[in-house]
């Protein structure tokens, strides 16, 4: 019969983002701005 089960890894790698996808998501939330009129949701991006 085969195995059906995995060998658990001790550690994980540290993983970091690039400094370039941080400034793009921060920018992007700062363009972004969501307005509630009544029981509509409009998503604006100020770019």
């Amino acid at each position: 019969m085969a195995k059906l089960y995995s060998k658990k890894k001790k550690a994980t790698p540290k993983m970091s983002p690039k400094k370039e996808t941080v400034s793009f998501l921060l920018n992007y939330s700062k363009a972004l701005s969501i307005t509630k009129v009544g029981d509509f949701t409009f998503e604006n991006i100020a770019n």
